[in-house]
């Protein structure tokens, strides 16, 4: 829904919401009788009978249940509803599937993720297609990893994904079946190269080797056999060195030091084991025996759906897919049965902000909330629209009006109070502290909370990242965005990082600079200036101060009011008596600056100056008659005010 940054200019980038509308649902409708069930971490709708929904619910709450026992380094929270919809057959789902080139693409199930709810839709009749189970399985791996655990390689949780994506229940719901060969990846890995373990280790979101259709399938396929392999075989030999392989990984060890230590060997020995283990004839699994049925079906509760609420989770899935159009069809006839039904309303302001339609969104989630004051996301997106409200086209934002980010922060005080466990909720609310340059203490406890409920969250990284730049904690504010510079599969989201990551790398440098200048000074000088670490200009650093004894040139006293940076560029203004003079350089970097008093600390920023101190400026004079400076700055001197 949202990709948050702001940068040390104070700015707020969101991803671009892109929109497909190409193909009409208009003449589909929530045809037959929908019924809802609720099972223990699901909710789910459909078309289908109440008999086959709930054999959904079983086997979703047993995949569940079984990756929590077996894969137990992972605390199952659940950050967001996951809604299932359940279509009697394929002709009744075909309308509601993502778009690929303006069809309906050939799917027999997905899982769609998202900030505030998990969509998982699919048919119980699914004819000759795959399984739907598989790709539902393994993109509910991610969900659960990416929310619970600390950002992983994609070696890994493609792996992982593609290990749990067999899961099947047998012996009458008592045994759970687990890694059963994926016939397509072994063949592919017979017939193709492997890739070098150090290279497979290195693939990232931007490698050739996970974006290329002609690579990525090795990628995958190996991911998967490794991942198997140091599961299962062997007898199991490998499993505890890959368990302490993958912590050293997550405390931010080198690959290569890691897998040195845990596996007590070199990449090629495990690489050979590895190619010999593909080429067997057969592999092993693992069965988990429960002591009794692995049952929910006895805690699932059911009852029907009207019309108008049919109609609105079909509008809000196809909401979730970006396909607005779609999707105000359904919720505009959900509200026309039901005018004061909070979910459509709440849903169809989410869908009026995206096109920037605030006056008509924030109407639409008041009505949610008067409707239903308990709905919680009604809440949240109302805050959430006034956030962006004041951006501009290009989703940048400097400051909210007091009143607003009063507004903003009620309901999401009452968000809180409705749903504790909304992690949303603290980083919108992080996030207006860091907008409005208040309460930095408050913004890092919200943000901490935020990441106790949901590990995984990359984007919470980020503001609490941006947090200790505002705060001037560098070392802080480059340690969190680094893993997400390094491991974010949004390429956005990874840009963002990367920024932070060099503004605190580019500030460090400088105040490391500064204190050797300061190093160099003789004990008499009394210069204690040092560069100003304003987390609010990262393109426009302050100078640095440096001890130089003389400088050639023409000489003005005056008060430093103002420093204009511009890239390399710099001028200064200065007041010196009933004249305004301006000194351009365009090199900065080239200007000497000296101080003889003690309190210019971090007082010197590029901007209006809030003290006006008096320097003494040498210059050359401009030769250009019709220059709009007096000439270029060779050295600044801040002095004391009673010196001649």
């Amino acid at each position: 829904m949202k990709r948050w940054f702001i940068g040390l200019a104070l700015v707020l980038v969101l991803a671009p919401c892109a929109l497909s509308t190409s193909f009409s649902t208009r003449a589909a409708g929530a045809e037959g009788t929908w019924t809802s069930v609720r099972s223990k971490n699901f909710f789910l709708v459909g078309n289908a009978s109440e008999n086959e929904i709930r054999k959904v619910a079983l086997k979703l709450e047993q995949f569940r249940e079984v990756f929590s026992r077996v894969f137990q380094r992972v605390k199952l929270h659940s950050e967001v509803p996951t809604t299932v919809i359940v279509f009697k057959n394929d002709g009744a789902y075909r309308p509601f599937k993502p778009l690929y080139d303006g069809k309906p693409a050939s799917v027999a199930g997905y899982f769609q993720s998202g900030e505030d709810t998990n969509y998982i839709t699919l048919s119980t009749d699914f004819g000759g297609r795959a399984n739907p189970y598989a790709i539902i399985f393994h993109e509910y791996v991610h969900a659960l990893t990416r929310s619970n655990t600390k950002l992983m390689p994609p070696w890994f949780n493609e792996g992982l994904a593609e290990y749990y994506s067999t899961f099947e229940v047998t012996d009458g719901d008592r045994k759970a079946l687990l890694g059963t060969a994926i016939a397509s990846h072994v063949f592919l890995l017979r017939e193709r190269k492997f890739l070098p373990l150090e290279t497979l280790f290195a693939v990232d979101h931007r490698s050739e080797h996970y974006n290329e259709r002609d690579k990525k399938g090795v990628f995958y396929a190996q991911s998967w056999a490794l991942m198997h392999y140091l599961l299962l075989g062997n007898e199991g030999r490998r499993q505890p060195q890959f368990l302490s392989f993958i912590s050293l990984i997550e405390s931010g060890r080198p690959v290569a030091e890691s897998f040195r230590e845990a596996f007590k060997t070199d990449f090629a020995t495990i690489e050979k084991e590895l190619r010999d283990y593909i080429s067997r004839n057969s592999y092993p699994q693992t069965q988990v025996t429960f002591g009794e049925r692995i049952a929910f079906d006895v805690s699932m509760t059911s009852a029907a759906l009207t019309e108008a609420q049919a109609q609105y989770y079909l509008g809000d899935l196809l909401r979730h897919i970006n396909r607005s159009s779609d999707a105000e069809v359904f919720l505009r006839r959900s509200i026309e049965l039901e005018p004061k039904l909070a979910e459509a309303h709440a849903s169809l302001g989410m869908l009026r902000m995206r096109e920037r339609q605030f006056a008509v969104a924030k109407d639409h989630l008041a009505r949610a909330v008067e409707s239903d004051s308990a709905n919680y996301l009604a809440h949240y997106y109302y805050a959430y629209t006034l956030s962006r409200e004041g951006m501009n086209e290009n989703g940048l934002i400097t400051s909210y009006a007091p009143e607003t980010a009063e507004k903003i922060r009620s309901l999401l005080r009452k968000t809180i109070e409705l749903n504790p466990s909304f992690a949303e909720s603290y980083n919108l609310m992080a996030f207006v502290d860091l907008i409005t340059g208040e309460q930095f203490d408050e913004a890092v406890r919200l943000i901490k909370k935020a990441q106790a409920l949901v590990p995984g969250r990359e984007e919470f990284s980020c503001t609490l990242a941006q947090i200790y730049l505002r705060r001037k904690e560098f070392d802080e504010a480059r340690r969190e965005a680094e893993p997400v510079a390094r491991l974010s599969g949004n390429r956005q989201l990874r840009a963002q990082a990367q920024s932070i990551v060099d503004a605190a790398t580019r500030i460090i440098e400088q105040e490391d600079r500064v204190r050797s200048a300061q190093n160099d000074v003789r004990p008499s000088s009394t210069f204690a200036a040092t560069t100003a670490r304003s987390g609010e200009n990262p393109g426009n650093s302050p100078p640095s101060l440096r001890r130089i004894r003389s400088f050639e040139g023409e000489k003005v006293r005056g008060l430093l009011t103002h420093i204009d940076c511009d890239g390399q560029t710099m001028t200064l203004t200065i007041k010196a008596g009933e004249q305004t003079l301006k000194f351009h350089a365009a090199n900065s970097a080239s200007i000497s600056w000296v101080s003889f008093v003690k309190d210019v600390g971090e007082t010197v920023v590029c901007g209006p100056q809030k003290t006006s101190r008096r320097v003494r400026v040498t210059y050359r004079s401009s030769l250009d008659a019709s220059s709009p400076f007096n000439g270029e700055p060779i050295a600044v001197e801040f002095i004391s005010p009673d010196e001649e």
